[in-house]
């Protein structure tokens, strides 16, 4: 057909010059559509008469080659990918493996140890008990640091149990770690100790919280140099038991945070009866030291903290003599207060030595680095008679360091 076609020549492309066609069928019906441009628009084709026009699915379903082979046998080609896609697309999605969950705190409940634990003898291989009762065992151990007693828990299970006695753990130390992780968050609450200090580490405010409910016995909490945002989390407990709280250096503590810390604990702090005097009504020693607070913030100290016995306002340079006038005026913090370092205070005068007479149980005063502190302030100091008849007059133990004896 094709050659045919060809030799047609123009007649085929009547009056449309060089113009090719390109088609994938040369099937009669075609040819006869394409007549009406052959021999000068006259309908005929090589003198015949034009057929009439049929309807187009009834061209389709004369068809029995052409275009229906061509596109049976593209059809047939592309079966295989046809059929291999919907089966893929058939097949279930396989899950990619689930990403490794980041260290979370412990979900579990962990029970302290109890005050003496089982058993009472070491037991041997032979059957028999070991010479040495367990109390002997444990007068041992109480020579043995922190780290030699974590070798120990390795030996056996009695030993492991007896390690883990909280009068061998009164006091844990994690300070400067690089991270506090959930295996020795756990470890902690086991042990119960009196005494815990976590400065200068990285902990969170969820690890601390999580913490300080569990440690209900606690006495002297140690975050010197850690961030607020982790030592906010004391805002929302209770400590009645709490001696000494040491917020040294913390990061972006202000005055206004001391105010919600020593505040009384609101409705829905997690405290069985709150205490009207704050949050650490037995607190006795308090370090401050490097914090950016001014004068108001020992108001607070009046009203929530009576019990305070050492004050530790080293390196708070925005204090002034009206904060020294304000810590001595009548107070029972004025009457309980023994021992006050305000070392590094550079606004400081000679105005205020003369408040320390106010104390009368004050018997160490650390006045060092404050430079607008005067030799002849200090000879008048310890010249003039103290305020109380009964009371003792100071004496300079060190430069700038005022000592009375008791």
């Amino acid at each position: 057909d094709s050659d045919s076609k060809g030799s047609r020549g123009s007649s085929d492309t009547g009056g449309d010059g060089g113009e090719s066609r390109i088609s994938f069928s040369t099937s009669s019906e075609e040819e006869e559509e394409e007549g009406g441009t052959g021999d000068g628009r006259n309908g005929t084709r090589n003198g015949k008469p034009k057929p009439p026009r049929a309807n187009w699915r009834e061209k389709e379903n004369r068809r029995g080659g052409g275009v229906g082979n061509n596109r049976k046998g593209i059809t047939g080609r592309n079966t295989g990918q046809a059929i291999s896609r919907t089966q893929l697309l058939k097949r279930p999605l396989v899950p990619s493996p689930p990403k490794p969950a980041p260290p979370q705190l412990e979900r579990h409940v962990v029970r302290p140890p109890p005050h003496s634990p089982e058993p009472d003898s070491l037991p041997l291989d032979g059957g028999t008990d070991h010479v040495m009762q367990r109390g002997v065992w444990l007068s041992v151990f109480r020579h043995l640091g922190q780290k030699e007693l974590c070798v120990c828990m390795r030996v056996c299970r009695t030993w492991n149990r007896w390690c883990c006695d909280r009068r061998l753990w009164t006091s844990i130390d994690l300070s400067r770690r690089k991270s506090i992780t959930p295996p020795m968050l756990s470890g902690i609450v086991r042990r119960q100790p009196i005494r815990l200090d976590l400065s200068w580490t990285n902990i969170s405010e969820k690890q601390l919280t999580w913490l300080i409910h569990r440690l209900q016995g606690l006495k002297e909490l140690l975050v010197c140099g850690c961030t607020w945002s982790a030592v906010s989390s004391l805002c929302t407990a209770s400590f009645p038991c709490l001696s000494l709280l040491d917020l040294g250096w913390v990061q972006g503590m202000k005055t206004s945070h001391l105010r919600e810390l020593l505040s009384p604990p609101s409705s829905d702090c997690r405290t069985v009866v709150p205490d009207p005097r704050g949050r650490l009504p037995s607190l006795s020693e308090l370090r401050l030291c490097g914090l950016e607070i001014g004068d108001s913030a020992l108001r607070l100290l009046l009203r929530h903290t009576p019990r305070l016995h050492r004050l530790d306002l080293s390196h708070c340079v925005q204090l002034t003599d009206h904060g020294i006038h304000i810590l001595t005026a009548a107070s029972t913090l004025r009457d309980s207060l023994t021992h006050l370092n305000l070392t590094g205070c550079h606004r400081l005068t000679d105005q205020s030595l003369a408040f320390f007479k106010r104390c009368p149980h004050l018997q160490l005063v650390d006045l060092r680095s404050c430079r607008l502190l005067t030799s002849e302030g200090f000879q008048k100091l310890l010249q003039d008679p103290p305020s109380d008849p009964d009371g003792k007059p100071f004496q300079c133990a060190e430069d700038q360091v005022l000592s009375r004896e008791s």
